[in-house]
């Protein structure tokens, strides 16, 4: 028999650990028997189904998540029809807590494993050989018996090939219905059928399970995910992690052998899912210290850690990693003390912004910080404190989420306490609260549309932060802008991402008209650090005078001689260097925020004189920032362009010249 595991990922470079740590579990006993299959919630579910029916499997287990059970539910509604003799098995937080209610509205589904499968799987796989065995032994009984019943009596037919119309085709549709509804799984721990709940399962020991992975080859240019722990010591009332209150650790000398396996593949990025990774001081240090004594300069390792619970030995280890060698995702969620005790979790606020800001200055980790709306006690301004104290510790990603209402998850039992309303489908998202009205979160969704274009993208970090001191503080101009792409219609006809640099520029110049000579810098500063752009958007000055591009050509000329400021282009002469890199003429000093803000209100000449006067900034596409990937860039005077003075600096684009 062939049973397949379906996982339909969110995106391509996602992969469904749970399949292949099912699979990983049964390749040694029964890895003939079991095969995968990965699609994405973006292809067509015609296409699935017919693939699926193109594999022909005996039985098929999907695994459920919010993010994909629209299009697994849709699938189940067809697929017992084209498929109509193939078992269907469900698996996943999606069906894991309301399995009774999931057969009842699917008939064709033949039962749902619960909470973590390895065990049951495997288990699963042995009634469905015992049920193979003996329908082969029937079988050969059966025909043995009409052999013997043949020869005893000399039966002869006057038509060979004529069957007895009693005997029952082992191969036919009425057969393979019975052999289904004869299969009996009742003695596997850890399902729900239509005949009830068969006993519950013990937690699995981690270090039993085998590795997930054999091969990379599947996984080209796709993130692969691995588990150090299970269980969650923390009681989140929206996380169905708090269900499983004991935290369970896979032996650390076997951690470290499986994390060779990625450092030897040199993959790009490996995302632990560990609910909080730093739960375990000791757990935690041990991995860091490995990959600090073992990096191989390109994997990139994802955790979600608590921050305020980071210890200053922690916070010393991580200072020796390689940029861009670790990113830590931190759930911040409010800073709302009442909220904070609603959903029982316990976090030291002043602790975490203490943390962030010491990883943050040592400017060699990605620092991804969450916020979710809807959370009982926080109403739309409250939210916006939240939002501002975040936003003060300048993670390079704020993540603006909403409450998701999870079925098993102890809050899904407290929402006419709240007032809370949600979707019906997935992602069961917040419509209002007793706090927070439905127009609340329109306002909040628009507001995430601003911080996701403008702020998460890291496209325009320094035009960023000269604007929101135009504004009362960093959520309000995020709602302004928002209003203004409203008043636009930019909400219904979205800009594209280089038009976006123009739709800012005209949002500085409605709330900051005078200085918009600065922000047109600033914006060519922010664009360039991203990309060599070879056509200019409109606002950028023309570099069409006859002053720029003798500087310029004498620039490259002297540096093809001198190699001071490219040396990593050594091998290039002045033309290909004038193509691979850029100089820009600035009359504002854009990489010195200080600098900038005191000229806020000063003309030309009032300004400093180490301020005043045109200075270059050379973009060196060939170096970039680990964290941002920023291009690295020189800061030059007029004169050094003019080659009357040489002074060899090169700093990365957040950092300020000396």
């Amino acid at each position: 028999m062939t049973f397949l595991l379906v996982g339909i990922n969110a995106k391509y470079i996602h992969s469904n650990p749970a399949i292949y740590s099912l699979y990983a579990c049964a390749r040694e006993e029964f890895g003939r028997s079991v095969e995968i299959a990965e699609y994405t919630i973006n292809q067509r579910t015609d296409d699935i189904l017919a693939q699926l029916y193109a594999k022909k499997p005996d039985a098929i287990g999907f695994s459920c998540y919010i993010w994909n059970w629209n299009i697994i539910s849709e699938i189940l509604h067809n697929i017992s029809k084209v498929l109509p003799d193939t078992d269907i098995w469900l698996g996943g937080p999606q069906v894991s807590f309301n399995a009774p209610e999931i057969l009842q509205q699917f008939p064709a589904v033949t039962g749902i494993m619960i909470g973590e499968g390895e065990e049951t799987f495997c288990e699963l796989l042995k009634e469905y050989r015992k049920s193979e065995t003996k329908e082969e032994a029937e079988t050969v009984t059966k025909i043995g018996i009409e052999i013997a019943t043949e020869v005893a009596t000399e039966v002869v037919t006057e038509d060979p090939d004529t069957e007895d119309p009693d005997t029952e085709d082992p191969g036919s549709e009425e057969s393979k219905t019975k052999k289904r509804s004869e299969r009996d799984f009742s003695s596997v721990a850890g399902l729900c059928l239509r005949t009830g709940f068969t006993p519950s399962r013990q937690t699995t020991d981690l270090s039993r399970l085998p590795f997930l992975y054999e091969t990379t080859e599947p996984f080209q240019n796709r993130i692969l995910y691995y588990e150090s722990s299970r269980g969650c010591p923390y009681r989140c009332s929206y996380c169905l992690s708090s269900i499983d209150k004991k935290v369970r650790l896979r032996d650390i000398e076997t951690v470290k052998k499986e994390l060779d396996f990625f450092l030897q593949a040199k993959v790009k990025q490996v995302k632990f899912v560990d609910r909080t990774f730093n739960c375990v001081h000791e757990h935690a240090i041990a991995i860091w210290q490995y990959l600090y004594e073992h990096d191989n300069g390109i994997t990139n390792f994802h955790f979600e850690i608590s921050a305020d619970i980071i210890s200053d030995e922690e916070i010393a280890l991580l200072k020796k990693l390689r940029p861009g060698q670790v990113q830590l995702e931190i759930g911040v969620q409010s800073v709302n003390e009442k909220t904070l005790e609603a959903i029982h979790r316990r976090m030291d606020l002043d602790r975490l912004a203490y943390v962030v800001s010491k990883i943050r200055k040592n400017r060699n980790i990605h620092q991804h910080l969450d916020l979710i709306a809807g959370l009982p006690y926080e109403d739309y301004r409250s939210f916006q404190k939240s939002f501002d104290a975040v936003y003060a510790m300048k993670p390079d990603q704020l993540q603006l989420g909403f409450l998701k209402i999870l079925n098993g998850a102890p809050i899904s039992e407290q929402t006419e306490e709240y007032g809370i309303a949600y979707t019906d489908q997935p992602p069961y998202e917040v419509l209002y609260t007793k706090w927070l009205s439905y127009g609340d979160v329109i306002r909040l969704k628009k507001v995430e549309e601003m911080v996701e274009q403008y702020y998460n993208s890291n496209q325009f970090v320094h035009t960023l932060s000269f604007l929101e001191k135009v504004f009362p503080s960093p959520f309000f101009m995020f709602e302004t802008l928002a209003d203004f792409y409203e008043e636009k219609g930019y909400f219904t006809n979205s800009p594209a991402r280089s038009y976006r640099y123009e739709v800012l520029l005209d949002f500085a110049d409605k709330y900051d008209g005078e200085n918009r000579e600065i922000y047109i810098e600033l914006l060519t500063y922010d664009l360039y650090l991203r990309e060599n752009m070879k056509s200019r958007p409109a606002f950028c000055r023309p570099l069409t005078n006859e002053s720029y591009k003798s500087a310029r050509h004498a620039f490259y000329k002297e540096e093809e001689k001198s190699r001071k400021y490219l040396p990593n282009l050594k091998d290039h002469d002045a033309r290909q260097l004038s193509g691979m890199t850029h100089l820009e003429p600035v009359n504002f000093p854009v990489w010195d925020e200080a600098a900038l803000l005191r000229r806020r209100k000063k003309s030309v000449s009032e300004a400093d004189p180490d301020e005043a006067g045109m200075h270059y900034i050379l973009f060196d596409y060939s170096v970039r920032d680990p964290l941002t990937k920023e291009a690295a860039v020189h800061f030059l005077t007029q004169s050094e362009v003019n080659n009357t003075e040489w002074k060899n600096e090169c700093y990365m684009a957040a950092e300020k010249p000396v």
